[in-house]
């Protein structure tokens, strides 16, 4: 399909076309209507790229030249088939506490911020953002943008660079995505149409009404009363889609119970996952949601660890904080106990590996600025900002201000197999164990000697299918079952993107996002 106004001009040279997709709040399915409108634009034979000027998620990704974006990203631009590249999401927040954050930049953090200082940072960083956009828009045919949070957010317009300001930088009709399930959807799409300025009105294009259940023609009243009432049509009713396969962008669904998949008979192993405050790169745990004989369990207190064949300790962005947190809830000494028990495998990633250790040293307040400031009276951490882990594996870790990231393959040592996945850490571990993992001369992570205490920095470490079969299988042998030896869930994301092109394409209006797509807003 040709797009006629490819090869339009601006001020910065030859602009993409572009359409934005933003919604009435976080959660809303804007991501996930992006990545179906990429898969949807290649399958139409159009060279398409996903962009998020600025995008706040725990969930990132380490690039093939070693920069750190966020996930969502990652997703869209593996529908469009394209690889991930920084600059489809040059500004990243990763929330450290509860009023600051990490700043990446172009793939590289440049500090901790608290929200006023990263407001005054803003306009650095709408900079960097419109540069970014600027050399995607140059190399294909068409861009899809998405913005962030809620464009009705009036307290946050004047220093807005993620939503309108950034539609009308790119010059993108927008498309409004609503959550009919959370109910009100008609009262928040006329909401923000009433809080919007008269320019904001003239980019927003139509509506998107997302997570439907039931007859859509019932929705026919509604659908022309926001013609009536603000001038623009409601250009897809797309039904709800139960899972989906793909990653999700952040812990919102983790935190709603999304990743939990219950047991369905004996034979199911529990895998109890611990839900850390500050969780990051959840998505490690995703490949076990499709497979037939794990249930997984979301853990915040001791008594839900139950008869559990494997604990997680996830990534977290503030470990010390999480530590903090696992002690005054109890998990710490329940782990502990099952560490002694030696029935259960535990498993620690990134973050999760570091709190198996003996200490954490954070010298220079990468993470204790923000923990202290919270809560000085803390007593996991000491005045050189120093704290005691589960001491389950031995070593040490220090927080570096030089942040590690890379893709990496080791090959796991007690399988055999090979796995792969990516590193974003701060932390530098002395090690006094057998490693976990292996490249060539290269040790990573550490393992017990009995082979049920182990961890790694490997984010990913489960996509591989071999491996991850082995693994479960391992736990079924411990548990007396027969294992299953064959691959019974391929992580293949493919499928899910077809079906969710599929699903949106007869959902959506499609010769009018054409339409917008060739500079028609009529």
């Amino acid at each position: 399909m040709k797009i006629s106004n490819q090869g339009k001009k601006s001020g910065n040279g030859r602009r993409a076309a572009a359409i934005m997709l933003q919604g009435t709040g976080s959660d809303a399915g804007k991501s996930i209507m992006a990545a179906a409108l990429c898969r949807i634009l290649l399958q139409d034979g159009v060279r398409v790229a996903p962009f998020k000027a600025q995008n706040m998620s725990l969930n990132s990704f380490v690039t093939r030249d070693g920069l750190e974006m966020g996930r969502a990203q990652v997703v869209q631009a593996q529908a469009a088939r394209i690889d991930p590249d920084v600059r489809m999401n040059p500004v990243l927040l990763k929330p450290s506490s509860e009023v600051g954050s990490q700043v990446i930049v172009n793939g590289r953090p440049v500090g901790n911020m608290k929200v006023a200082e990263y407001i005054a940072y803003k306009p650095q960083a709408a900079a960097a953002a419109h540069r970014a956009y600027d050399e995607l828009a140059a190399e294909y045919d068409v861009i899809v943008l998405e913005g962030a949070g809620s464009p009705g957010e009036i307290n946050l317009k004047s220093h807005d660079i993620v939503n309108m300001e950034m539609a009308r930088y790119a010059a993108a009709p927008v498309l409004l995505v609503g959550d009919i399930e959370r109910g009100g959807v008609f009262a928040s799409l006329v909401g923000h149409f009433e809080l919007m300025e008269p320019w904001e009105r003239e980019l927003l294009a139509g509506y998107v009404i997302n997570r439907f259940r039931g007859d859509a023609g019932l929705l026919d009243p509604a659908l022309e009363f926001m013609i009536s009432r603000t001038g623009r049509p409601v250009l897809g009713v797309v039904p709800y889609l139960s899972d989906l396969g793909l990653p999700q962008e952040d812990s919102v669904s983790f935190k709603q119970g999304l990743y939990t998949r219950k047991s369905t008979g004996p034979a199911d192993l529990r895998l109890a996952v611990i839900d850390l405050p500050h969780i990051s790169n959840f998505t490690d745990l995703e490949p076990f949601l499709a497979e037939p004989d794990v249930a997984i369990a979301l853990v915040r207190r001791p008594e839900e660890l139950g008869e559990a064949d494997v604990i997680i300790l996830p990534g977290s962005k503030n470990v010390i904080a999480d530590l903090d947190s696992l002690r005054r809830t109890g998990l710490d000494t329940a782990i502990k106990e099952v560490a002694t028990a030696g029935k259960c495998e535990i498993v620690g990633i990134c973050g999760g590996f570091q709190m198996l250790g003996r200490t954490i040293a954070d010298p220079l307040g990468l993470e204790t600025y923000s923990t202290n400031n919270e809560d000085p009276a803390s007593p996991a951490v000491t005045a050189d900002g120093r704290v005691t882990g589960l001491g389950l594996l031995p070593l040490e870790t220090t927080l570096s201000p030089e942040k590690t990231l890379v893709q990496r393959r080791f090959t796991h040592l007690a399988s055999g197999l090979e796995v792969h996945g990516y590193e974003i850490h701060h932390g530098r571990s002395q090690v006094e164990a057998a490693p976990a993992l292996q490249d060539g001369p290269t040790p990573e992570g550490a393992c017990s000697p009995n082979g049920l205490i182990w961890g790694s920095y490997l984010h990913g470490i489960f996509d591989a299918d071999h491996f991850r079969r082995w693994f479960i299988d391992r736990l079924r042998r411990r548990r007396g079952l027969a294992p299953l030896a064959k691959i019974q869930a391929p992580y293949d994301l493919e499928p899910a993107f077809d079906r969710l092109a599929a699903t949106v394409r007869h959902s959506l209006d499609m010769e009018q996002i054409y339409r917008l797509l060739d500079g028609d807003n009529g």
